[in-house]
């Protein structure tokens, strides 16, 4: 009998591809206060040699003690570039599982495409290893809840790759908020802007690109079965059946980072819109999105809106930036800084100019000011300056590094304590999915943020 779609996957499963004050703290740095003996190493295995596996793994090897052993992707063409890069000596397949069968691999960086996350992930937590995996964690909401689930059940150690919020900028923005110094969030917004063929995704192909270089079935996963199609495997963010479009890959980094400095658990009503405006080369996903999230009252924070965009077509001027708005001034995240403005509004009102006091008759005018005089003193009508504090980090930051820092001090303590567990994970992931419902669905997804699932 001829096995399922489904049988296969699960009985099978292989790696995918990749895929005026200036104030200036002490930078967020875990990778120094890490010292390890010779025989004391963390070996690691990356699991998707694409662009952000690569990325990931040099990031990682700047912790000491860490030593990349070997490596799994769908394109022969990877592997190869794999040992030019890190050794001849390096072990290679384009079969993960070879991987996660090795009792001397303690940790796996998994850079796939976003369908595979959810599969391997769980494997390797099965398996007893360490995992560090990109965002978004998961692909489809319903699968985030099996993930959390094996992590749990493993005691393994893993950390979610959205690393901002390991890095001092966004350290200090949690720290000027937990100080009161902007008052109760109201707005956030933020845009993500792009005007690039590569910006848009529609990365290089190589030219030996075939059924032959590439495992095409196992790249499917349990998505339709269809002809070998170089630019679905390498470019896949342009197609939803293998990646999460401009939510899953931009949206997700600013509401990670707010979730972190705001302490927040999530929206509870999302609503998304947008369209394919400019790449019309075959992409499934929109280039341009605009998307509303209500965040309820919490113990943490006052109800507050956020609004994203990205715009993959903007050929006029592009000035990304994200702004935390508060009652008391605001935290502009621009560059690689970020810059506090405080602003307190006086206790008097004021009166005249645009304002319904000229429509008095005289004799009220006079009597209107008499009793604002006697009721707001001098005091009381004067705003304090207006105040700007920036913060740049250190030269040398390095957020990424940070971020596999902590993921590893956490492996060698045996904690599950990291910064971005698959619990924050997952609350950062599900609104950016739920965009993608709402998006297709055309329709506004409510979302319990506390019991993360939908209503």
């Amino acid at each position: 009998m001829k096995p399922s779609r489904r049988k296969f996957i699960k009985n099978i499963g292989s790696l995918a591809v990749l895929s005026g004050v200036s104030t200036v703290a002490k930078p967020f740095n875990i990778i120094k206060s890490l010292s390890v003996s010779p025989n004391d190493k963390i070996r690691l295995a990356t699991i998707g040699m694409g662009i952000q596996g690569h990325y990931d793994t040099k990031a990682a090897l700047k912790t000491s003690g860490v030593e990349f052993v070997a490596a799994a992707d769908l394109y022969t063409g990877r592997l190869e570039r794999v040992k030019q890069t890190f050794g001849n000596d390096m072990f290679v397949t384009r079969d993960y599982r070879e991987i996660l069968r090795r009792k001397d691999i303690d940790a796996v960086i998994i850079a796939t495409p976003d369908h595979w996350h959810d599969k391997i992930t769980i494997d390797a937590l099965n398996a007893g290893k360490n995992v560090y995996c990109e965002k978004p964690m998961v692909q489809a909401i319903n699968e985030g809840k099996p993930v959390i689930d094996a992590w749990k059940k493993s005691g393994k150690t893993m950390q979610v790759g959205s690393q901002r919020i390991s890095g001092s900028v966004f350290q200090e923005a949690k720290r000027i908020i937990a100080a009161g110094d902007i008052g109760a969030i109201n707005y956030v917004e933020s845009n993500s802007d792009r005007f690039s063929a590569i910006g848009a995704w529609n990365y290089s192909i190589p030219t030996d690109a075939s059924p032959a270089t590439v495992d095409w079935d196992t790249f499917l996963k349990d998505t339709a079965k269809m002809p070998f199609d170089a630019n679905r495997f390498f470019r896949w963010r342009n197609y939803k059946n293998y990646g999460t479009g401009v939510a899953g890959d931009l949206f997700v980094h600013l509401i990670t980072g707010v979730h972190y400095v705001v302490d927040s658990k999530g929206p509870n009503r999302i609503f998304a819109s947008g369209g394919l405006r400019y790449w019309k080369e075959g992409r499934d996903v929109p280039d341009v999105m605009v998307a509303i999230l209500d965040y309820p009252k919490a113990t943490t924070h006052e109800e507050f809106q956020m609004v994203l965009r990205v715009n993959f077509a903007n050929a006029g001027t592009i000035n990304n930036n994200t702004r935390i708005i508060g009652t008391e001034g605001q935290i502009d995240f621009s560059g690689n800084g970020l810059t506090l403005s405080k602003k307190k509004l006086p206790k008097a009102p004021g009166f005249g100019n645009y304002d319904s006091y000229f429509t008095f008759s005289d004799a009220q005018q006079k009597e209107f000011e008499k009793e604002y005089n006697a009721r707001f003193t001098e005091a009381d009508r004067k705003a304090e300056p207006v105040k700007e504090v920036k913060f740049t980090p250190e030269p040398g930051t390095d957020e990424h590094a940070n971020h596999f820092g902590n993921f590893f001090e956490n492996i060698r303590k045996g904690s599950q304590a990291t910064i971005e567990d698959p619990i924050f994970g997952f609350r950062a992931a599900a609104p950016v999915l739920a965009c993608n419902e709402s998006y297709f669905q055309k329709k506004a997804i409510n979302w319990d943020p506390v019991n993360m699932r939908k209503l």
